[in-house]
């Protein structure tokens, strides 16, 4: 999803702006304000393919599957919205805004947020003590990288066309070319 970034505001500032806008989503990340566009068609394909891949195994259990309308507040001055976010977490349940304590966050990445969602976003997830993988989709091919925090250290683990995707914190396996079916990708899936 592309950002338009605008001025600097205090944290209650942009919670009151957040709160009352019907038309418009805003990421807050330690003063500086990021208006959230809205995505492409694959971009839409993916976050729901992969919407259904986490959610499938899952159901039943204690996890819960949020998607982009949910806000995650990574700290007092960092509140985001990721495409995905999954958390086993009872804190996190029947929050009616903000989820705190997410497992695993799941990003799409597109040309115009790529820069910050491998950067800076990347480090304050790793930040959270709550996430344990943070998984970043390639929009402009069948790639996805997973990070993924193992004894105290993060990992970065590739996944390419005939891949199986792994979510260990989830115990979920999955063929990349399931998370890019029905995309202009998927022929090269």
């Amino acid at each position: 999803m592309a950002q338009r970034k605008f001025a600097s505001m205090n944290v209650e500032d942009y919670l009151v702006l957040n709160r009352s806008s019907t038309s418009a989503r805003y990421e807050y990340l330690d003063g500086e304000l990021r208006m959230l566009a809205g995505g492409s068609p694959d971009h839409s394909i993916i976050i729901a393919n992969l919407t259904t891949i986490i959610k499938e195994p899952l159901k039943g259990g204690r996890c819960r599957v949020y998607s982009s309308d949910v806000q995650l507040q990574l700290s007092e001055k960092r509140y985001v919205f990721p495409g995905i976010a999954v958390s086993c977490d009872e804190r996190d349940r029947g929050q009616k805004e903000t989820i705190q304590h997410p497992g695993v966050v799941v990003e799409v990445l597109s040309p115009s947020t790529e820069a910050i969602d491998r950067g800076r976003k990347a480090a304050y997830y790793r930040a959270s003590s709550s996430i344990q993988e943070y998984i970043m989709v390639d929009l402009t091919e069948v790639y996805v990288e997973v990070h993924r925090r193992e004894e105290g250290r993060w990992t970065i683990n590739s996944f390419e066309p005939g891949d199986l995707v792994v979510l260990e914190s989830l115990g979920i396996r999955f063929p990349i070319e399931d998370a890019y079916e029905g995309t202009s990708l998927a022929d090269e899936a």
